[in-house]
């Protein structure tokens, strides 16, 4: 007797493919359901469909076709066992030698963006998982093949093996089998959160009491932070987005650590508007120079100045498309990436002179995580990533003296940056420049003395930023023996009066904005 194998996918990819091979090379009979069906029909092969076979009519508009006991039974029975050889017989059961299902393509159904709740719940597939997992848990019997990139490894074995696979392949197939449903069913869960927060249903202010994290295999690293440790990077979803979906134009592929910095440089390019022209220049996370400025050109000299040591082997980030003139000014030093959202002809010809310049495009720099998981002994922490929008009609302006307009926007602009300072951070700027950058001190003092002595007589009318409250006024009197103009802070400490009443004695502006940006 033949054997019998069950098709029922999604995508089509390599379908007829498949089936043909099945049927003309391994004397396989194929029973299948809906638009599987008909697919391999209409290419000649011969199929059975799945009502047909189980004597039972898809019912509930589709929502029920495979789940029958013909169906489910020759997926998990065990003919080398006696019990289950003679139950199988009995009720005319035949057992699945291959299944392949791949599911219905709900995450790419959510990333529609007029998709409704609805349309999302039919894309939940629930005969599929069932199928996947019944056929992954008797992997001893059955194969399971749930992407079309394993049909050729399959195809290859049954060549290699008279027409078997190994126990060591269907043992990995069965694997695989298991993350692409667990994969399924976080999307689900996720979105359905998500959802949950959009309809106001009081979820919102509390995580989930579990949480998943899956990915899939995307690049496997030279190596992590450091050549002894092994590392991968893999991409959320079976849609690729964020950097996974940024275009490599030119270069080597990106390391551990350039990735590492290249999301630190987006979320701070993402601070920007794409009509102000805005560049960033990263080491190691922190900001050795940004700058706005009225060509992306002179934003990039500008952030490239402020620190040009520092930016020696940096990562650049810039919030519009790569010009000529920008270009130029970049090969004028050593960079290891550069991400923008485009990149004009003139630009990639120039660029392409430097052979060891990695050159990413990442259209939409402004989208990143909502969450952020940590790794820890025994667990990982999860928290809301610092997408809070500042707004500085909000804050509350302490001192005496008061901003003016230009001085606000200064405020704002050190503001934004500050939170992407690792903490305790102080940061100096100036014509919505940075001069100076205190970061990853152990003390708020030690941080303002690093961010001032780099910004030198630039500090002169320039403006401070500090990411948590002064519990002391020294570093206010530090700051204004140095030139500051004004400062912002969150406020907060017990001793405020303290640092206002020196703002005031030495004719300083202080914004506090009753908002805190730590980063650990």
């Amino acid at each position: 007797m033949s054997r019998l194998a069950l098709l029922s996918v999604s995508d089509k990819t390599g379908l007829i493919e498949l089936a043909k091979a099945l049927v003309e090379s391994f004397d396989f009979e194929i029973v299948s359901s809906g638009g599987t069906a008909k697919a391999i029909a209409d290419a000649g092969l011969p199929v059975t469909k799945v009502s047909d076979y189980t004597g039972s009519p898809e019912i509930l508009g589709g929502r029920v076709k495979t789940l029958h006991p013909r169906i489910h039974g020759g997926i998990l029975g065990r003919p080398a066992l006696p019990s289950d050889a003679e139950e199988m017989a009995a009720h005319d059961i035949r057992a699945f030698d291959l299944v392949v299902v791949n599911l219905y393509p709900f995450e790419q159904t959510i990333a529609k963006p007029d998709v409704t709740l609805p349309e999302a719940i039919e894309q939940i597939d629930i005969g599929g998982p069932t199928m996947v997992r019944a056929a992954a848990k008797n992997y001893a019997f059955v194969t399971i093949l749930c992407n079309p990139e394993q049909y050729a490894l399959y195809l290859a074995q049954m060549a290699e093996h008279e027409g078997e696979v190994t126990p060591g392949f269907r043992q990995d197939c069965a694997r695989q089998a298991f993350w692409h449903t667990a994969t399924y069913d976080q999307a689900i869960a996720h979105y359905l959160s998500a959802a949950d927060s959009e309809a106001n249903i009081d979820v919102a202010t509390e995580l989930p009491q579990r949480w998943t994290l899956s990915g899939i295999q995307r690049q496997q690293l030279r190596y992590g932070e450091n050549p002894h440790q092994p590392a991968t990077w893999y991409q959320t979803g079976n849609i690729p987005s964020g950097w996974a979906a940024a275009d490599l134009v030119q270069g080597k592929p990106l390391s551990y650590n350039n990735l590492v910095d290249l999301e630190a440089a987006r979320r701070i390019i993402a601070e920007f508007p794409a009509y102000v022209p805005a560049a960033a220049v990263l080491k190691h996370t922190n900001p050795c120079g940004a700058a706005q400025g009225d060509s992306l050109a002179e934003a990039y000299q500008k952030a490239f100045d402020a620190d040009s040591v520092s930016a020696f082997g940096g990562i650049v980030a810039l919030n519009r498309p790569i010009d000529g003139d920008t270009a130029t000014a970049m090969t004028q030093t050593f960079l290891e990436c550069i991400v923008a959202p485009g990149c004009d002809d003139d630009a990639r010809a120039i660029l392409a002179k430097k052979s060891n310049l990695r050159v990413l495009l990442l259209e939409d720099l402004l989208t990143g995580p909502t969450h952020a998981p940590r790794a820890i002994a025994g667990g990982f922490l999860v928290q809301e990533t610092d997408n809070i929008e500042d707004d500085p009609s909000e804050w509350e302006i302490v001192t005496e003296h008061k901003p003016d307009a230009d001085t606000l926007e200064e405020l704002l602009f050190a503001w934004r940056l500050v939170k992407h300072i690792k903490s305790n951070a102080i940061l100096v700027t100036n014509h919505r420049t940075t001069l100076g950058v205190g970061a990853g001190q152990m003390n708020r003092v030690g941080a303002a003395k690093i961010a001032l002595d780099q910004a030198g007589e630039r500090s002169q009318g320039a403006v401070l930023a500090s990411d948590g409250f002064f519990p002391f006024d020294d570093s206010v009197r530090t700051a204004a023996a140095a030139g500051i103009r004004a400062i912002v802070q969150p406020g907060g400490s017990k001793r405020d009066a303290d640092s206002i009443q020196a703002a005031n004695e030495l004719g300083l502006v202080m914004a506090m904005t009753g908002i805190r940006h730590f980063l650990h």
